[in-house]
């Protein structure tokens, strides 16, 4: 097999890494080789996480929303660990309401974290790996929500939607300049912060549908992120990889 999925030599910045699919994510390339910094408005979790990883991990507060507080982690991480070669846009969150009790505000905060949060790091980290001219891979996490429709998570929905979008577009402008632009769309992923969910009485609905009638383990996950990570997957840019045990083809 000569497929290259070593991370050595890369620095990996992964937002929202102070719990659930961030922390392990950056445990994933930190074990495949690559320098990480853990980003999140929670600076305290990420130096947790950090200190598990060792010294090849450097934690950073970092709000998405705020091109300055982007700005200063940036710099914080290149300082510590050199310039970021692979960003994960990780951060995200999500209401679960009905539409018409849906208020505005939560609305803009979903979009805002999800959507503006995504281009907000992607543009920082795309314009030093320009100057830079070191080429790099972004891998945006996107869901199977952002193409397969189901209620009550309108805002978090769309904001998936649109990063699939981002993630399209921004690929075709950032190919010239040796950086790839990939999305990761999980489904229902079990960890610990949905587990009582995913056991209880919904949970039990959903994975009928399910063909694979399991949820994904964040193992599952880990695969894919290596490949849109590293050089074996060096001739993809602008795809969205669903991974959800064949939810989205059974509908929702």
């Amino acid at each position: 097999m000569t497929a290259d999925f070593s991370l050595a030599g890369q620095v990996a910045l992964v937002t929202g890494a102070s719990s659930g699919l961030g922390r392990t994510f950056a445990g994933f390339l930190a074990d495949a080789g690559a320098k990480v910094v853990l980003g999140a408005r929670r600076a305290e979790k990420c130096a947790e996480a950090a200190a598990e990883l060792g010294d090849a991990a450097f934690p950073v507060a970092l709000d998405v929303t705020d091109a300055d507080s982007i700005e200063l982690a940036l710099d914080a991480a290149e300082n510590a660990l050199g310039p970021v070669t692979l960003l994960i846009n990780n951060a995200g969150t999500v209401t679960n309401r009905a539409l018409v009790d849906t208020p505005p505000e939560e609305w803009r905060q979903v979009i805002d974290t999800n959507l503006t949060g995504c281009f907000l790091v992607t543009r920082a980290v795309a314009r030093r790996m320009i100057a830079a001219e070191t080429g790099g891979r972004i891998v945006n996490v996107s869901s199977m929500l952002g193409q397969t429709p189901t209620g009550q998570v309108h805002a978090y929905s769309a904001s998936k939607a649109g990063i699939n979008q981002l993630t399209r577009t921004s690929a075709l402008e950032l190919a010239r300049h040796g950086i790839s632009v990939n999305a990761l769309a999980p489904g229902y992923i079990q960890t610990d912060l949905n587990t009582d969910f995913l056991n209880g009485p919904a949970g039990e609905r959903i994975v009928k549908r399910v063909p694979q009638r399991r949820f994904g383990q964040i193992a599952d996950l880990e695969g894919v992120l290596l490949l849109l990570s590293s050089p074996a997957g060096s001739y993809m840019t602008g795809e969205i990889i669903t991974v959800d045990g064949g939810l989205s083809l059974s509908g929702m």
